[in-house]
C-alpha cells in the first residue's frame, strides 16, 4: 500500500477531485432547501399479483440481491485479485450495500412514503460510498481509498438521515442526499477518465458500472413515459432496477476476471 499523507497529488487532477468535493459541499449548503415531491412515490405501474402490490417495482429488486451475495462470496473465498487483503474493504461495503438495497427498496415499493424511502437510500450510500473508495484506492492512492471509506459512508447516511429530521419537522430538505449521490457518479467518472488503474486488469467494467447506472437514472425519469410506450407492460422504474442491478454484476465481474487472471497456475509436465 502506499503510504504518505492524507493528500491528493498537488496536479490537476488533484485539484478536479478536490473542485468536485467542493461543488458538492457547495450545493448541499447553498442550494435553496427542498423536500421530497409527494408526487415521487406516485409510480406508473401499480399493479398487484398474488397480494403483493406494486409487484414489478418490488421484485425487480431481486437482481440486487443476487449480484451482492455473489460478490460477497467471491471476496470470501479469496477472489478479486487484491494486493493487499485491506483493499476488500470498500468492495465489501460496496456488496452490502447491494445486498441491503433489495430488502430497503422492495419494502419502500410495497407501500412507498417518506419513512421507508429512508431505507431504500440509506444502503445505496453505503454502496456509493464503497465504490468510490474502492477507485480511489485502485487509481489514486490505497491508504487515501481505506482511510475515507467511514467517514464517506457517515457522511452519506447523514444526508439520508437528515434529510428524514427535516421532513418530519415539515421543512424537507432532499438537496444534500442528492449532492452526495451525484458527487459520487461524478466522482467515479472522474477516477476513470484522469486515472488509469495500472495495477489492475479489467478496469473498463468500472467504466459499465457508470453506464448502466446512467442508463438507471434516465429510465428512472421515464417511469410513466415507458409504462406507456410499452402499452403497461413494464414501466421505466423497473426497468431502473435491472439496469441499476448490472452495474453490480459489471464490478462483480471485474473482480472475478481480476482473479482468475492473478491465480495460480498448474506447472506444465516436462
Amino acid at each position: 500500500m502506499n503510504g504518505g499523507a492524507l493528500r491528493l497529488p498537488e496536479t490537476w487532477r488533484g485539484w478536479l477531485l478536490i473542485g468536485s468535493v467542493l461543488v458538492a459541499i457547495a450545493v448541499a449548503l447553498f442550494v435553496p432547501a427542498m423536500p421530497q415531491p409527494p408526487a415521487y412515490h406516485a409510480f406508473a405501474d401499480g399493479r398487484s399479483f398474488r397480494s403483493v402490490p406494486n409487484f414489478l417495482n418490488v421484485m425487480s429488486n431481486l437482481p440486487f440481491l443476487v449480484a451482492g451475495i455473489g460478490g460477497l462470496l467471491l471476496i470470501a473465498r479469496g477472489g478479486g485479485g487484491f494486493h493487499d487483503s485491506r483493499e476488500r474493504r470498500p468492495y465489501v461495503v460496496f456488496f452490502v450495500g447491494a445486498t441491503l438495497t433489495c430488502f430497503g427498496s422492495s419494502w419502500y415499493h410495497l407501500e412507498p412514503d417518506n419513512e421507508r424511502l429512508v431505507w431504500d437510500r440509506l444502503p445505496m450510500t453505503f454502496g456509493f460510498a464503497g465504490l468510490v473508495c474502492a477507485a480511489l484506492a485502485e487509481r489514486v492512492d490505497a491508504r487515501k481509498g481505506l482511510l475515507l471509506l467511514w467517514p464517506l459512508m457517515l457522511v452519506g447516511a447523514g444526508t439520508v438521515f437528515w434529510w428524514q429530521f427535516t421532513e418530519r419537522r415539515g421543512a424537507g430538505n432532499v438537496i444534500p442526499y442528492g449532492a452526495f449521490q451525484g458527487w459520487s457518479v461524478l466522482v467515479i467518472v472522474l477516477l476513470i477518465l484522469a486515472y488509469p488503474a495500472p495495477r489492475e486488469s479489467h478496469g473498463r467494467l468500472l467504466v459499465w458500472a457508470a453506464v448502466w447506472y446512467g442508463l438507471a437514472k434516465v429510465l428512472e425519469a421515464g417511469d410513466g413515459a415507458v409504462y406507456v410506450l410499452t402499452g403497461g407492460w413494464v414501466s421505466g422504474h423497473s426497468i431502473k432496477h435491472l439496469l441499476a442491478s448490472g452495474a453490480v454484476f459489471a464490478i462483480w465481474r471485474q473482480l472475478w476476471l481480476r482473479g482468475a487472471r492473478s491465480a495460480p497456475t498448474l506447472a506444465q509436465p516436462t
